[in-house]
């Protein structure tokens, strides 16, 4: 079978590129075990190019159709994993831009999978940005109603509805997994508001300084990122007959400040004779506000029973990072 990951350049998508890679399988359209034949990996920009001969790297915009279309393509035998997305703090700044890639692009992918003969698997990177304004929970559940403050959030939530409505139609088999804030992500940090759950974990490892946007008691749900790739493709493994109406499913989350992350750093430098940078308060009000907006928590219950995973311990999440990623 072939697979498409949109954003395959991306942190999570070239993760999950990997994942499958080794796993070499999937549930086909037959409803049976497929051998993964190819893995199209769409995005923007790729920061080195594929080792392995079943991958193939195309680059381009999601928000261009024809871009999509190509891509795809018509192979029955199809799975895609829809991860592209315009970040949050991009978003914000840029509304136009984020129209154009995450609602645009967000259809001509959904377009593209509802032309291929039968009915391929489609599972989209959903985020608890959905959440927000007077009518968020503590914690928030899914069944909590979806009030985004912010663009991005907005566009996750017309998508996830999408997902609903194409399924439900008979276009293709939808399934959405609403992302906690993913940790730890390597590198330097990006546009995203949460950008700070990742460096605050991230530069202080690295022996940097992490110039803390928000408050220390400032409680945000988060997750691992292979975690969030072991969801991914748990959820598109799930029996299409055990979804109802509503295919959108938040992910269980720690619920972390950036009190508790440093006292875990601190656990585990301790033990690994690592030292650290500092954390340092450089607060943002315009980063504050957006965060201020989202969910403190979340109860991942419904998805744990269909069968996602819960994340480790935040320090395992830490040492997985390190393995993954420290200095070698």
């Amino acid at each position: 079978m072939k697979v498409i990951i949109t954003g395959g350049g991306g942190f999570l998508g070239s993760q999950l590129g990997q994942k499958l890679l080794q796993r070499g399988e999937l549930t086909g359209p037959s409803g049976a075990p497929e051998k993964i034949e190819q893995i199209v990996l769409l995005d923007a920009h790729f920061h080195k190019p594929a080792d392995d001969s079943r991958v193939v790297q195309i680059k381009g915009d999601i928000s261009d159709r024809d871009a999509v279309f190509a891509a795809i393509g018509s192979d029955p035998a199809t799975s895609i994993f829809h991860l592209a997305s315009m970040v949050s703090g991009e978003c914000e700044e840029r509304f136009d831009d984020a129209l154009r890639v995450n609602l645009d692009g967000g259809r001509h992918i959904f377009e593209a999978a509802r032309a291929i003969a039968g009915r391929p698997r489609v599972v989209f990177a959903s985020s608890i940005a959905c959440f927000g304004g007077e009518a968020m929970q503590d914690p928030n559940t899914d069944r909590t109603k979806l009030t985004p403050q912010t663009t991005y959030g907005m566009t996750k939530a017309i998508c996830e509805l999408m997902v609903n409505d194409y399924s439900r139609k008979g276009f293709f088999d939808g399934r959405s997994v609403r992302l906690p804030t993913v940790i730890v992500r390597p590198g330097k940090p990006n546009a995203a508001a949460s950008s700070w759950a990742s460096g605050m974990f991230r530069e202080p490892l690295n022996g940097e300084v992490c110039a803390l946007p928000i408050r220390r008691d400032q409680c945000h749900p988060m997750t691992g990122y292979r975690t969030v790739i072991d969801s991914f493709i748990a959820m598109h493994e799930v029996s299409e007959n055990l979804f109802k109406d509503d295919r959108a499913y938040v992910l269980p989350a720690h619920r972390v400040t950036p009190q508790l992350a440093e006292s875990v750093i601190k656990e585990v430098a301790a033990e690994r004779g690592i030292k650290l940078g500092a954390i340092e308060d450089a607060f943002n009000e315009r980063i504050q506000g957006i965060v201020s907006n989202w969910p403190v928590s979340v109860d991942g219950a419904r998805a744990v029973a269909l069968g996602m995973p819960r994340p480790p311990e935040l320090k395992v999440i830490v040492e997985q990072y390190l393995e993954d990623f420290g200095p070698r």
